[in-house]
């Protein structure tokens, strides 16, 4: 008789699968919260122990780890040795296992969890049986998505076995499922040992959506969430109106979070092409979304926008004066949604939790035969402010200088902005030489470039960028400062009687 062996932390759908499968002729063997489930449904089971002979012990930490359970999963049923020990030991095959953890990243994610609750739920059983079955798939079926029960059923009542296509691709799913488990398991250790590159690296991400393609029409993609750290991210949104978010459409989404997290007052960001185009603060979002539009109305075109506080009625019809592909903001007014919502393809997310910024985790970037990992850049001191000019900035000149190193710090390298009154006027980002990323930032703002401050992402290697600054009418510039030439920059501000600051601190962004 064909026997399937159930334990599961996750019942769902378990009763009517075991039903289904013992009206075919199998006998069900299980233990613990699942053998009761089962037997109060009506549905005859065996018990693990009746097995083993030996009873489950140490508070259910061992049930299934036992000769008579691993050698049904692992025997090969067309080896005449395995199959004479199996008759001389009295073990019994076992065709189907159903497995699913006890709930470690559940528990993780609980306020107030207790380092021995934890520990009490990692799995050793679960995994050891799955993994036993998994690797025995020609012969055993293993089931670890109470989604795939159906299609188990179909194809036993169907053709009276599971086809080993079947079996494969549930293995598969297997050693997917173990290998998140412990990588999660690892990932919780190594923080709390403060293991902060360890020698291997084992990454687990829950997939969250497919794409409708991936960066160009001719590339698919999908998107995959961290499993703990996702507060105030975009695997934390939820979409309200619009089209399915494409790969760009995250990327550039990101790209606005990462500058938004940067401050506290209402501040709405625009971003085109993972690097911002305008940025606006002030007293409301209404206000703050003016100074980003005016930062620069053309390339805002067919971009994304990220605010920190409500979009209400007034902001809205700004919105919709202009084509924007995405808006994410903590919330929305009733009357903002109905507006925004006439148009058709806007994407529209909310975020509520969109100003937390505090990340353990590090960034990391893939290249061909590796992977990059680097504390994220969290760094924006300013107690290291150093005054290196004759002149010494004004407050509000103090002030713009501040906001636009938060700006800079997040724009792709070599990096210029350029600020006034609490927005941008212009963003020069991207650029192989720093005079290239100012000139391209002076095109961009034109007259507006007059009595603006300056923020460079690293130091100046010539003075040409200070001159070109006093030529424009730039006021105040900071910049990290390091250069074996810095003396020649101090000089020219000097001259043009432009204040500098040095923060100390290079903000490379590639």
């Amino acid at each position: 008789m064909k026997r399937a062996l159930i334990s599961v932390y996750d019942k769902t759908g378990i009763v009517e699968f075991s039903r289904k499968l013992v009206n075919m002729g199998w006998e069900i063997i299980s233990t613990g919260g699942t053998s009761k489930i089962l037997y109060e449904s009506g549905i005859d089971v065996i018990d693990v122990s009746s097995i083993t002979n030996f009873p489950e012990c140490f508070d259910g930490r061992v049930k299934t780890l036992h000769p008579k359970i691993h050698g049904g999963l692992l025997a090969l049923r067309d080896n005449k040795d395995h199959l004479k020990t199996m008759e001389e030991l009295g073990i019994h095959a076992i065709d189907i296992v159903v497995n699913n953890l006890y709930p470690f990243k559940q528990t993780v994610l609980k306020e107030g969890v207790t380092h021995e609750e934890i520990i009490e739920n990692i799995d050793i059983g679960g995994p050891s049986m799955m993994r036993a079955a998994a690797k025995n798939y020609k012969y055993v079926t293993v089931l670890v998505d109470p989604r795939d029960y159906d299609a188990v059923i179909n194809e036993l009542e169907k053709n009276s076995q599971v086809s080993e296509k079947t079996r494969e691709y549930l293995a598969a799913k297997v050693f997917q499922h173990t290998s998140s488990y412990d990588a999660l398991i690892s990932s919780y250790f190594n923080k709390k040992a403060d293991i902060r590159f360890p020698d291997t690296i084992t990454l687990t991400f829950d997939k969250k959506q497919d794409l409708r393609y991936g960066e160009n029409p001719h590339q698919s993609a999908g998107f995959y969430s961290e499993v703990l750290e996702t507060k105030g991210t975009l695997t934390a949104a939820v979409q309200l109106h619009g089209k399915e978010l494409s790969y760009n459409n995250i990327g550039d989404g990101n790209g606005a979070l990462e500058i938004l997290k940067e401050f506290d007052k209402p501040t709405v960001v625009a971003v085109k092409h993972a690097n911002p185009c305008g940025v606006g603060s002030g007293e409301t979002i209404e206000e703050a979304f003016k100074k980003a539009y005016e930062g620069d109305k053309q390339s805002i075109f067919g971009g994304i926008i990220a605010a920190n506080g409500e979009i209400g009625e007034n902001t809205a019809k700004m919105i919709n004066d202009i084509f924007i592909e995405l808006v994410i903001a903590p919330f929305y007014s009733e009357s903002a949604l109905e507006i925004l919502k006439t148009k058709k393809n806007i994407r529209l997310l909310m975020l509520p939790s969109i100003s937390k910024h505090e990340y353990t985790s590090c960034d990391m970037k893939k290249v061909l035969g590796g992977i990059l990992v680097q504390d994220r850049d969290q760094s924006c001191l300013y107690e290291k402010l150093e005054i290196v000019t004759n002149r010494k900035p004004s407050d509000k000149e103090l002030e713009d200088m501040l906001f636009a190193w938060k700006v800079v710090k997040n724009t792709k390298s070599n990096a210029i902005v350029l600020a006034k009154n609490g927005g941008t006027v212009a963003v020069g980002p991207g650029q192989v030489s720093r005079i290239w990323a100012l000139e391209n930032a002076v095109k961009q703002g034109g007259e507006n470039t007059k009595g603006s401050v300056m923020a460079s992402d690293a130091f100046f290697p010539f003075s040409d960028c200070v001159e070109l600054a006093a030529k424009i009418g730039i006021t105040a510039i900071i910049q990290p400062g390091g250069s074996i030439k810095d003396k020649d920059s101090i000089d020219a501000a000097n001259k043009h009687g432009i204040a500098m600051i040095f923060t100390g601190t290079r903000h490379f962004k590639h």
